[in-house]
């Protein structure tokens, strides 16, 4: 299952997610099956877009736990455009 993770850094801080990430690493629970798939940020640094590959929505949790003391997480499941077109042929 894909997953849209939209990450909003509390209070616009970005440097502080930075170097969390670059002295830990992403902090994926081992063992969660959720994998990084791509991401993009706002111009100004405050949200970050990430694509995640999961089993479940649950297998997101530990990886949000480790997190959301400097971001706040909404996500949302996700289809490729192919994917849903795919699924939805017959109901066009």
């Amino acid at each position: 299952m894909l997953f849209m993770v939209i990450e909003r850094f509390k209070d616009g801080d970005w440097r502080a997610v930075g170097e969390r990430f670059r002295a830990r690493g992403r902090m994926m629970p081992e063992g969660s099956g959720a994998t990084y798939v791509a991401s993009w940020l706002s111009a100004d640094g405050r949200v970050c877009y990430q694509i995640m590959d999961a089993p479940s929505r649950g297998a997101l949790d530990g990886w949000i736990a480790n997190w959301n003391d400097l971001v706040e997480f909404e996500v949302v499941e996700v289809e490729t455009s192919a994917e849903f077109w795919k699924m939805r042929a017959d109901g066009v």
